[in-house]
């Protein structure tokens, strides 16, 4: 009798160590759902970004007033009979 209680006690023990510390215990889940909500967050900004540049490159390639835009706003496009007009903030002349 005290050697069945004895496996019994050595089984739960083993048990109870995977379901605490192991491969697969409530820790690991626990980290591993952490690990994917960052992940999903993660995707979901990429998937953001990818549908701007979608936007942009469809706009690029319908015809030259995104080309245009794009100019103007990253080299600074100024075209003939055109006046650029620069407003400088007060707070930022200062420092």
């Amino acid at each position: 009798m005290r050697w069945l209680l004895a496996i019994l006690t050595i089984m739960l023990l083993v048990t109870q160590y995977r379901l605490w510390v192991g491969e697969g215990s409530l820790a690991e889940v626990t980290r591993l759902k952490r690990e994917l909500v960052q992940q999903q967050e993660k995707n979901s900004a990429l998937a953001r970004a990818n549908r701007q540049l979608l936007r942009e490159v469809r706009s690029l390639k319908q015809g030259t007033d995104g080309v245009e835009a794009k100019a103007r706003y990253d080299l600074g496009l100024i075209k003939e009979d055109e006046t650029l007009f620069i407003f400088l903030d007060p707070e930022e002349s200062k420092e």
